[in-house]
């Protein structure tokens, strides 16, 4: 949240030191006022202007070309093309400074340029993003920025003020220095002081006697006020949403009383915001599961997380990507990783999965090493030993399809790998994995060398969704700044969708790579249509959700689906047009004119053209999808709605229709993630009508990049008895 923190006091007291450390410590941007004074001063001398000319330094200051640096370490001022920084700080600028700071109508001015500074750095787009400023100077307290969060007057004795002050422009607090210094800044504060209080804190306003404190003490105890102001924001927006439940529930008794209401309108009305649940923890240790195509990997994960996550197909190469699932034994939390199946000297896709395979063995805590047991050690399965030897990693040999007591001997020759006992299973029926998971507990460690840390409340969970081929794993893997999923010209490359951590902007993102959405999912088969299943449910789980199009192409049916696939889960969305690099300014125009016709119900979605290929623009991602979820998030109190609802009705009516004109009664918004909004009305109300609802509730409130859903509850009022 963005904080304003004014510090005042006479010259010598410090506070132009601390107020930039503090500005530094909390990364906000600073403004000296007296400074600007300086400048202008500087600027009417250069014009030739005789400074007691008021009314000339009035016109001066406000054609002043000033730029000035808001940078707590590099305050610059370049005036006309020069840099003024030090000049404005010369002993014979100083002397004479103060003819400027008197003159009430030139402070009237700078009053103006000062606030606007204030106010533009509490914006989102300010210098500081818009966390705020630290302004010092004369005045600031009072009358520059009396409503600053922390306002501050550092004071300090006049001896302590002179040395500090003679150090500072002359280099020495020698007798000689002293006495000039003492004339100076004595005789400022004397002719200052009559147009400005400075010595003397206002009501509100923290004092701070700095003669006998080093600087780091000062910042200290403004760092105290700073997290104290803190602390009671918090506690009164506390106490701003308890006061708002509050009214909200007395406005919901007060419209119970007039009006009757079924019980599932009560349902709705009850203040229950629907709150996503992130199923991911952080630290889990990982365990990937390995060996060549076919040999039950995926059938053994399901297995392992007690139900059908992967894809499943009795032909080999059905897994291409490492694929995490969490999974429990013994009340024991880890990490699976589901991978392709591993070959020596393949290329194209196969080479590509085989990658991954290794990865997923580097990035892992243990390996399970599943092998065949009815086909026996092939050359492959001892390749794939060499490599676990060298990754260095625990290895726990599972000898899979072993149904029954009887092919256990086939299991036995599995000791000639050399990796110890081989543990009989059968993934399909669940024969022995209770044995094989002990063991696995026994080589995981409690806490994860390889998991990467998460937020306390989980990352946001984002879907990358569309055609297939259109670049959703080119762009999950230029995100990860690696090749975390498999890329290939091949259609359709990946079936189940991949959670990957993902650092961005100094935060951790959890991004689902999915399946191409096809034509139609019932006309699919094996594989692709388990693959089309699974992309369904990622999107469920999600937040939101990342329409991939190709922007080089015409956009599809397909395409449209896919949004509409989003909006009806009720997710957040952002439209990203990818393959930016292949589009010329011809087919630029076509994409906007084709956007702007097939997505007319959905002009509300963020937008974002990039290149996944060269990394173009991928770095806009980030602001988009925080647009669109803190729009997913958004609540508004019922107080709120209804008047704006109440205004709304007032200025456009809902068409008469059969006599009677419908009328909304009351509303209120019923849960939020997506916003979902309950009209009582008098009667029906037109499509029509709640789309121009719809509309201006986006315009009033946002919504920007959220579906919001409206639904109209018809009462008829009570009859008195």
């Amino acid at each position: 949240m963005s904080i304003v923190i004014a510090m005042d006091g006479p010259s010598g007291s410090g506070k132009s030191t601390v107020a930039r450390k503090i500005a530094q410590a909390h990364g906000l941007s600073y403004l000296d006022t007296g400074a600007m004074y300086r400048a202008v001063a500087w600027w009417a001398l250069h014009q030739g202007i005789d400074l007691n000319s008021g009314a000339e330094v009035v016109a001066a200051a406000q054609n002043i070309p000033l730029e000035l640096s808001l940078d707590p370490l590099a305050q610059r001022f370049v005036c006309d093309g020069i840099d003024i920084t030090q000049a404005i700080r010369e002993p014979d600028l100083s002397k004479v400074v103060s003819l400027v700071a008197v003159n009430l109508d030139l402070r009237k001015v700078m009053l103006h340029w000062q606030q606007s500074i204030i106010q533009q750095e509490t914006m989102p787009d300010g210098q500081s993003g818009g966390r705020g400023i630290v302004a010092e100077g004369r005045d600031i307290t009072t009358v520059v920025a009396p409503d600053a969060d922390v306002r501050v007057l550092l004071t300090a004795s006049e001896e302590a003020r002179l040395a500090r002050r003679a150090k500072e422009v002359r280099g020495s607090d020698d007798a000689q220095n002293l006495a000039a210094t003492r004339d100076e800044v004595v005789r400022r504060d004397a002719m200052d002081a009559t147009v400005s209080q400075f010595m003397t804190a206002a009501d509100g306003v923290h004092t701070i006697d700095s003669s006998h404190l080093n600087i780091e003490e000062v910042v200290e105890i403004v760092n105290q006020l700073i997290a104290k102001h803190h602390a009671v924001l918090a506690t009164s927006s506390q106490m701003a949403d308890e006061a708002e439940e509050a009214e909200q529930a007395q406005m919901l008794k007060s419209f119970l009383g007039e009006y009757e209401l079924e019980p599932e309108d009560l349902t709705l009305l009850e203040d229950n915001y629907e709150v996503f649940s992130q199923s991911e923890v952080a630290g889990y240790p990982v365990l990937a599961i390995v060996g060549r195509p076919n040999v039950g990997k995926s059938t053994l994960v399901n297995r392992i997380v007690g139900k059908r996550v992967a894809v499943v197909q009795d032909e080999p190469g059905v897994t291409r990507d490492r694929v995490r699932y969490e999974a429990h034994w013994n009340g024991r939390p880890f990490t699976v990783v589901d991978t392709g199946g591993w070959e020596l000297e393949v290329s194209g896709i196969d080479k590509s999965v085989a990658l991954q395979s290794e990865l997923a063995i580097a990035q892992s805590d243990a390996v399970l090493l599943v092998v065949d047991a009815t086909v026996g050690i092939t050359d492959t399965d001892e390749q794939i030993v060499r490599l676990l030897r060298k990754s260095g990693k625990p290895v726990v040999l599972a000898a899979n399809k072993v149904d029954s007591f009887q092919q256990e001997a086939d299991a036995a020759l599995l000791w000639n790998l050399g990796l110890g006992q081989p543990f009989p299973v059968s993934a399909l029926h669940g024969r022995g994995t209770g044995d094989l998971l002990d063991q696995v507990m026994k080589e995981l460690p409690l806490e994860s060398a390889v998991a990467t840390k998460q937020p306390k409340n989980g990352p946001r969970r984002i879907a990358l969704l569309g055609r297939p081929n259109v670049g959703k794993s080119s762009l999950l893997n230029k995100l990860a700044g690696e090749n975390r999923v498999v890329v290939d010209p091949l259609a359709g490359t990946t079936r189940d969708p991949v959670d990957e951590l993902i650092e961005l902007d100094d935060r951790i993102w959890t991004f689902v790579d999915t399946a191409g959405i096809r034509r139609r999912v019932h006309q699919t088969r094996g594989a692709d249509y388990y693959a089309s299943l699974r992309t369904q449910g990622a999107l469920a789980k999600a937040e939101l959700g990342l329409a991939l199009i190709d922007a080089s192409q015409e956009l599809t049916e397909q395409d449209i689906r896919v949004m509409q696939q989003i909006i009806d889960s009720g997710r957040a969305m952002v439209v990203v047009c990818n393959k930016w690099d292949l589009v010329d300014e011809e087919r630029r125009y076509q994409l906007d004119r084709e956007l702007e016709r097939e997505l007319v119900q959905m002009q509300w979605a963020e937008r974002v053209n990039l290149s996944a290929l060269t990394g173009w623009h991928t770095n806009r991602l980030t602001r988009a999808m925080d647009t669109a979820l803190a729009s997913w998030d958004k609540r508004i109190s019922t107080g709120k709605l209804n008047a704006f609802l109440g205004e709304l009705v007032a200025a456009k009516p809902h068409p008469v229709r059969s006599g009677k004109q419908p009328r909304i009664l009351f509303a209120a918004q019923v849960a939020n993630r997506p916003p979902k909004f309950v009209l009582f009305t008098s009667g029906f109300l037109d499509h029509g009508y709640r789309r121009f609802i719809e509309r201006r509730l986006r315009e009033g409130f946002g919504f920007s990049g959220s579906p919001i859903q409206i639904s109209v509850r018809v009462r008829e009022k009570r009859k008195r008895k």
